[in-house]
C-alpha cells in the first residue's frame, strides 16, 4: 500500500469512526468507565454512612476503633487495545475482512478515549507480540494506531492469546481498560486471562462471519487454513461432517463466554453483517450506567441517522 492510498484510508476511517465517537460513544465511554480507575489516598476514622466494605481492618485493630480506606478517582484512564492480526482475521464474506472490522472498532474506541483525554495503547499479536505502542494521548497518536492497524504485516499467521496476555501483564503495571479483540480461535489461555482480569478491566470482543458458524452443502471442496497454510478436501455433502463442525464451533464460542464471565470480564459478539455500532452502544448502556438512557433520549436514534 503506497503512502497516498494509506493516508486516504486513514482519513476515511478517521471521518467515520470519529463521527461515531463524537456523536454516540464519547459520553457513554466516559460514563461507563468513570470510577474504574481508583487509587488509594489515605485512611481516616469511620463516619456514619461510610461503606463498611471500606473498613481497613489492620488499622482498625491497631487503634481499637474503626478506620476506612479513602480512594480517589484517577483523573485519566488508560485504554489498551489488544488486536489479533493472525491469518484467520483475513476472512470475510460480508464486504470486508474481520481485520477491517477490528480496525474500525479499535478506531472508534480510540477516538472515544481521546475525547475524554485518556491514554490509548496498542498491542498487535499473532502467536507472538508483533507490535506494542505504549499508551499516549492525542490525535496524532490515535492516527498512528489506525495507520499500524491498516498496514502492519504480521511475521506469523498463527494465534497465541496467552502470550499476548502475558506480555500485557508485564508492560502495563497500572490498572487499565483492556479490549481484547479476536475471533478467539485459540485455546489454553485461561490462566493468563484470569491474571489479567484480576488486575485490569477486561472485555473480549469476538469478531466473526456468519459463514463460520455452519458449513454449507457444496460437495467436495478444498479448504485453506489461513493460519497453517494447509489445504484439505472436505466433503461438505456429508451431514455428519457439517454437524460435527457446527458443534465444535458452538463449543468454542461457549468456552470463550464461560472463561470471560467466570473471571468477571465482559464479552461482546460482533458479526460482520451486523452493526457493531449497535453492539457497542448496547454494551455501554448495560455496563453499570443503565440510568443514563431512557426512551426519550435522542442518543437512541443518532446511529440510525448515520450513513454507515
Amino acid at each position: 500500500m503506497d503512502t497516498k492510498e494509506l493516508l486516504k484510508k486513514v482519513r476515511k476511517i478517521e471521518i467515520k469512526t470519529r463521527r461515531l465517537s463524537d456523536n454516540i460513544f464519547g459520553g457513554e465511554y466516559h460514563s461507563t468507565f468513570k470510577g474504574r480507575g481508583m487509587t488509594f489516598s489515605e485512611v481516616r476514622q469511620y463516619q456514619y454512612g461510610d461503606d463498611v466494605r471500606s473498613i481497613d481492618w489492620n488499622v482498625t485493630a491497631r487503634y481499637n476503633e474503626p478506620f476506612v480506606k479513602v480512594f480517589e478517582e484517577e483523573r485519566e484512564l488508560t485504554l489498551i487495545l489488544m488486536i489479533d492480526i493472525s491469518g484467520s482475521e483475513l476472512f470475510g464474506t460480508q464486504g470486508q475482512f474481520k481485520r477491517e472490522e477490528l480496525t474500525e472498532i479499535a478506531a472508534t474506541l480510540s477516538f472515544s478515549a481521546m475525547q475524554n483525554n485518556d491514554k490509548v495503547g496498542l498491542i498487535l499479536f499473532s502467536d507472538q507480540v508483533e507490535l506494542f505502542i505504549p499508551p499516549k494521548k492525542g490525535r496524532s497518536h490515535v492516527l498512528r494506531i489506525i495507520r499500524e492497524l491498516l498496514e502492519y504485516e504480521p511475521k506469523s499467521r498463527k494465534t497465541n492469546i496467552s502470550n499476548a496476555l502475558e506480555f500485557l501483564s508485564g508492560v502495563i503495571k497500572k490498572k487499565a481498560i483492556v479490549f481484547l479483540m479476536s475471533d478467539f480461535m485459540d485455546s489454553d489461555y485461561e490462566k493468563t486471562l484470569r491474571i489479567v482480569a484480576k488486575k485490569h478491566d477486561l472485555t473480549g470482543i469476538r469478531i466473526y462471519d456468519r459463514h463460520e458458524e455452519n458449513i454449507p452443502n457444496l460437495g467436495l471442496v478444498p479448504m485453506l487454513d489461513n493460519e497453517t497454510g494447509q489445504t484439505a478436501y472436505i466433503d461438505t455433502q456429508s451431514a455428519a461432517v457439517r454437524k460435527a463442525y457446527a458443534q465444535q464451533y458452538s463449543i468454542q464460542v461457549k468456552v470463550f463466554e464461560n472463561l470471560f464471565h467466570k473471571n468477571g470480564a465482559g464479552t461482546l459478539h460482533c458479526r460482520l453483517d451486523e452493526s457493531y455500532v449497535k453492539k457497542l452502544l448496547n454494551f455501554f448502556k448495560s455496563t453499570e450506567v443503565p440510568f443514563l438512557f431512557n426512551a426519550q433520549s435522542p442518543i437512541e436514534n443518532i446511529f440510525l441517522q448515520l450513513d454507515l
